[in-house]
């Protein structure tokens, strides 16, 4: 299931935006759903930037715990069968 198909059960608000003239024009050709592709778009750009904030907030963790293994191995490394 898609970002979008997730939320499609919400309330819509209607929201102003600029978009390239030839781009909008192009999507009407085509019959794009220009709500449903921003709203796609945006729900993308949202789950990236929650994605780039959260590897900042983690990011001591993760080094952390790569140094731990660079020093020490993996810990339950005597377990793996392969």
């Amino acid at each position: 299931m898609s970002v979008v198909e997730k939320t499609s059960r919400v309330l819509r608000r209607a929201a102003n935006v600029s978009i390239n003239e030839q781009l909008l024009a192009e999507a009407r050709d085509l019959k794009v759903n220009i709500s449903r592709a921003a709203e796609d778009g945006l729900a993308r750009a949202v789950a990236a930037r929650r994605g780039e904030l959260w590897l900042e907030q983690n990011r001591a963790a993760l080094e952390s715990s790569n140094d731990y293994v660079e020093r020490h191995g993996l810990p339950l490394a005597r377990y793996r069968g392969f």
